[in-house]
């Protein structure tokens, strides 16, 4: 368990770390609560002692301090205890009220400060399975169960946010849809389980796409999402119109690259993909419309034979 210790005086300080380290625990020191928040988020402790009368910032408003913090962030409650002089009814609802969890006297006995931090060790624990479970939860609620894209509830909040920051900066923003060929005929054809074997290699195949251009930077933050059936989506805030390029005709030639067999695609022969895209220099127009622009011209793409991107 990691701890972070605040207490001006350096004698006490000296002696809290040394009995805290015997029982095992890792121990920050911070002289005051204006260097106690800038090292809460330096350590990230798992529990924090507190004293209360602090030059610079007292206990009280560096407790403050912390909370706020942690207000910014998914499921971050870490526990607080005041170290005080005296055990008292008065300290104990003053540490509750300024946002501390309990508090403990400095001069406590070695077998009872051993026990309180054995509990604050249990709670840790706790709190870290949970904080886990809390974002495995978060992930799978923003991921397609059949092929592990970010789904279209996802998409649409994940868009809309990147869109108002892009209206807001004049910034470029491009958006590809994208549609497996003839997947009805491939389904009825080979069967729904081969069917979705079929979604899962070309969204892996078109996530693969998308995280190499962002770690070549050619995009930054662009991803991939399934937007409903065999029809997939990317967007891409702040692309180069070669970049928007680049992915679009990069996500084509390595879906026919699989060389998926499907003999209901008579002009190929194996799977491969239809995209549309629309790219916009300054965002100042209404989603909406990019998202009309990129239908179109999917559209466009099939009745030109498929296989194929229409970008413009």
């Amino acid at each position: 368990m990691k701890i972070l210790l605040v207490e001006d005086s350096r004698a006490m300080a000296a002696v809290m770390s040394v009995r805290l380290a015997s029982f095992g625990y890792e121990v920050s020191v911070a002289e005051n609560g204006e260097v106690a928040v800038a090292r809460f988020a330096e350590v990230v402790p798992d529990l924090v002692l507190m004293d209360i009368e602090m030059p610079v910032m007292n206990g009280f408003e560096a407790t403050a301090r912390i909370r706020a913090l942690e207000a910014t962030q998914d499921w971050a409650w870490t526990p607080i205890l005041f170290l005080t002089a005296s055990d008292t009814q008065e300290n104990l609802i003053t540490a509750i009220e300024a946002g501390g969890d309990d508090f403990i006297v400095k001069s406590v006995a070695e077998a009872v400060l051993q026990a309180k931090m054995k509990a604050m060790a249990r709670i840790a624990a706790l709190r870290k399975r949970l904080s886990v479970a809390n974002r495995l939860l978060k992930e799978q609620a923003s991921r397609d169960g059949l092929t592990g894209l970010c789904n279209r509830r996802h998409m649409d909040l994940t868009l809309d946010l990147a869109w108002s920051e892009a209206r807001s900066s004049g910034a470029t923003f491009a958006l590809l849809m994208l549609d497996i060929d003839h997947f009805k005929k491939y389904n009825d054809y080979y069967g729904h389980l081969a069917g979705d074997d079929c979604l899962r290699a070309v969204a892996q195949t078109l996530a693969g796409v998308v995280e190499r251009c962002n770690s070549e930077r050619l995009t930054d933050g662009a991803f991939a999402a399934r937007y409903g059936g065999e029809e997939f989506a990317v967007l891409m805030p702040q692309a180069s119109a070669q970049a928007y390029e680049r992915v679009a005709h990069g996500v084509i030639e390595a879906v026919r690259g699989l060389g998926i067999r499907h003999e209901r695609n008579a002009d190929w022969g194996v799977v491969t993909t239809s995209v549309g895209g629309a790219f916009v220099s300054a965002a100042n127009d209404e989603l909406m419309h990019v998202f009309r622009t990129a239908d179109e011209r999917l559209y466009a793409a099939k009745a030109a034979g498929r296989n194929r991107a229409v970008l413009s």
